[in-house]
């Protein structure tokens, strides 16, 4: 069966694959992540606030970003943000946002809402004693966040924060649609220059399952230290 394989081409083609492709996908994976985490720490913030049209307005938008295919969202902002950047600041022309700025503006976007719905059962998870002894000791809402919160619901959900990140490692091979070279990308145009998709969607999927296979096993590892230290 894998007599007329040549993985030759894999083997040459390793400095490209990772050097260009694996590093731009771990790039904009850390990148979106790392701002996700932010925005939707926000949002989170925002839907626990208990101020009225900042609560709906963060739950809509919660709503609506994980009601919708994150191809469809990829294909809003590369199309449509320039026409609405142009719009906005009155330009003859659409605005060039650029593929990158695009696809990184995407996944944190769309993957804030996910990481946000973490964090609040993160927020939730911290006894309500402990907010109302910050309160009594005087601090403020954000204060409060900031010094009590926040900190254990970070420490609670960093399993399932890392979790989700590795989705988003999946994920990122879908920036295909805007002709980016991510790994999978990258293995593509070596497949497709050299015609052999088989050998090179075989190592494809086998550097993806290592990779989220062992991210994986860490989480695990990882949970159950947390689990321990509670």
């Amino acid at each position: 069966m894998f007599s007329n394989f040549d993985f030759g081409v894999v083997f040459g083609s390793l400095p490209y694959l990772f050097g260009t492709g694996m590093v731009f996908t771990v790039t904009l994976t850390a990148l979106a992540a790392g701002m996700g985490v932010v925005l939707g720490t926000l949002l989170a913030m925002a839907r626990l606030s208990g101020v009225p049209g900042l609560k709906h307005v963060a739950k809509v938008y919660v709503e609506l970003m994980r009601s919708l295919p994150l191809v469809l969202v990829i294909f809003w902002f590369y199309f449509l943000v320039p026409y609405i950047g142009a719009y906005l600041t009155g330009a003859s022309r659409p605005i060039q946002v650029g593929a990158f700025s695009s696809a990184l503006i995407t996944f944190t976007l769309f993957e804030a809402a996910y990481f946000s719905e973490i964090m609040r059962a993160g927020i939730q998870s911290i006894p309500k004693g402990q907010t109302g002894a910050a309160y009594a000791l005087g601090m403020t809402y954000a204060q409060t966040m900031i010094t009590v919160v926040l900190p254990q619901a970070f420490r609670n959900m960093l399993p399932l924060l890392l979790t989700q990140t590795i989705v988003l490692f999946q994920d990122t091979s879908l920036v295909y649609v805007l002709s980016l070279t991510d790994f999978l990308g990258a293995a593509s145009k070596v497949a497709q220059r050299d015609g052999r998709l088989v050998e090179m969607y075989l190592f494809a999927a086998v550097v993806y399952f290592a990779v989220c296979f062992s991210a994986s096993f860490l989480v695990r590892r990882l949970q159950r230290r947390v689990a321990i230290i509670r």
